[in-house]
């Protein structure tokens, strides 16, 4: 997990080989992501605000989550 600077999102995590992106909110909650491609992780990471990606290019997307 990457901790990184948002005011909603703690820290990223993601595993190439399946395809998980794991999000940790400051609230405490986490969710993974199955199938999510690689650029979109890495768009995640350098996005200038995070929480507006994970809402565009993520949620809105459709990818199935479940909470951890």
């Amino acid at each position: 997990m990457t901790p990184v600077d948002s005011t909603n999102l703690s820290a990223i995590g993601y595993d190439y080989e399946s395809g998980t992106l794991r999000i940790e909110f400051l609230k405490g909650r986490s969710y993974e992501y199955y199938g999510v491609p690689a650029e979109l992780y890495e768009g995640l990471l350098s996005a200038g605000s995070k929480g507006r990606y994970l809402n565009m290019y993520i949620k809105k997307a459709g990818y199935i989550y479940s909470p951890v």
